[in-house]
């Protein structure tokens, strides 16, 4: 779907068009993550594993995080392209999207493996959950070339529209990812168990797939976007337009991710039950990002395709409409959450570790509260960043993080004996405050009149 298509309808009915498939791939999306912590959980003993399945999955996200300094620009340029009806526009940004991330593959594949170490040692992860640690991203990282593809190839398709194919790119990542895993980590059949390595092996096979999946799209045309060989010729002045856009809001994604990482080794102080606690209820919390990511995509599309086609009326109303939408969706999950912790705890856990069940519950207590707020910001973020005004949420970013969540959580750990629970009253602070920000942007309206 594009702007062109839509343009005599309301805002509702087209956002929920785009929201709706954006929601499915979400889902699919958290099941990578979500079955690497069932499978531990359950077929793989020990608190150490589930401490390092908890560090694994903030460093999956770092990694995917590397992409966003071109996948954010490239959906903005592509969605302005679009709703401009300017198509060859919006394909050569994708080609050139594409070089950019193989640039950036390449780099950070050879970094990661010099840095692995160090990493997860700063982490603060000590014993078999380093050891644990260290091997799944030795095995993860040679795939990042097929994580760039699938994570720009999936912005490109939003930006045209394209709900439907990036929830089929996730769908088939997600099937090969559990059937591989699965297969390795429990032993399933002729096939024997490897125990940890099928996590990060089903993830590899899963990327491969997925990867195979957005240049067949490209191939037949998906939405538009297809691949020419002489469209790969650097174009210095596009690279230049997308970093432009894309930079800031890849800091923003980074410092996210990193002050999150800071975050954790603030929280694996505190020894393995706290960290495996933290890491289960990041899971499960995450399952109430789904409906925000997704009203957020919808909302970043629909911002920059009317914007690109010069309406800015209905720009702002489809951001409303999402925000009404999804912010409704993510507080009734938070009602789950104050009333339902132990239940979606022990979902993930099996029950003979009651300490770590009784920990997430409260987690996630505490979190609940916050889901409304917390919707509201991604939603935003998302529209400025559709528009292509990423600077202000990557300044929201730091003051929320470096200002408030990181320093309250020094003191709740230092000078406090809450301990975890501490950390997690810090978040809560930092989600409102950054919801209260920028929400004042989006009411400015100088979003309005970015230019990319």
């Amino acid at each position: 779907m594009n702007v062109i298509e839509i343009e005599t309808e309301g805002t509702m009915r087209p956002m929920l068009r785009l929201a709706m498939p954006a929601l499915a791939e979400q889902v699919l999306g958290s099941l990578i993550v979500l079955v690497d912590m069932w499978l531990t959980g359950h077929y793989l003993p020990g608190v150490a594993r589930l401490a390092a399945i908890s560090l694994i999955i903030y460093a999956m996200w770092l990694l995917s995080s590397l992409f966003e300094f071109v996948g954010i620009g490239a959906m903005a340029l592509v969605a302005r392209g679009v709703g401009a009806g300017d198509m060859p526009r919006a394909r050569r940004v994708t080609h050139q999207a594409l070089l950019l991330g193989t640039l950036l593959a390449a780099a950070g594949t050879v970094v990661g493996y010099l840095s692995v170490r160090w990493f997860v040692h700063v982490m603060q992860l000590r014993g078999e959950a380093a050891y644990l640690a260290v091997e799944y991203l030795h095995i993860i990282l040679p795939a990042l070339l097929l994580i760039m593809i699938v994570r720009v190839g999936v912005a490109c398709l939003r930006g045209a529209g394209d709900m439907i194919g990036s929830m089929l790119t996730m769908g088939i990542v997600n099937i090969v990812n559990i059937v591989v895993a699965s297969a390795l980590v429990i032993g399933i059949g002729p096939i024997q168990t490897i125990g940890w390595r099928g996590l990060p092996i089903g993830a590899v096979c899963g990327y491969a797939a997925g990867a195979v999946m957005i240049l067949v799209m490209f191939a037949k045309r998906r939405a538009g976007l297809s691949l020419h060989w002489h469209l790969f010729v650097p174009d210095k002045a596009l690279m230049r337009r997308v970093l432009r856009i894309g930079i800031p809001g890849g800091i923003d994604m980074l410092m996210i991710v990193c002050c999150n990482l800071w975050f954790l080794s603030l929280v694996n102080s505190l020894g393995d039950l706290a960290t495996a606690a933290h890491g289960v209820g990041v899971r499960i919390e995450s399952l109430a990002f789904l409906p925000g990511a997704a009203f957020q995509m919808a909302a970043a599309t629909l911002a920059g395709q009317y914007l690109g086609a010069g309406d800015s009326r209905r720009a702002s109303r489809s951001v409303w409409s999402a925000c009404l939408a999804g912010c409704g969706l993510m507080g009734v999950i938070g009602v789950l959450f104050l009333f339902n912790g132990s239940a979606l705890a022990r979902f993930f856990i099996s029950a003979d570790r009651g300490d770590v069940i009784a920990l997430t519950a409260q987690l996630l207590w505490i979190v609940g509260w916050a889901m409304p707020a917390l919707g509201l910001q991604m939603i935003l973020t998302g529209a400025l960043r559709g528009a292509g005004d990423t600077r202000w949420p990557m300044l929201f970013s730091m003051i929320g993080f470096l200002g408030v969540r990181l320093p309250m959580t020094y003191y709740m750990l230092g000078w406090t004996s809450v301990g975890l629970k501490g950390a997690w009253y810090a978040m809560v602070l930092d989600i409102f405050i950054r919801c209260g920000l920028v929400a004042y942007r989006f009411f400015h309206g100088g979003w309005k009149r970015v230019r990319v």
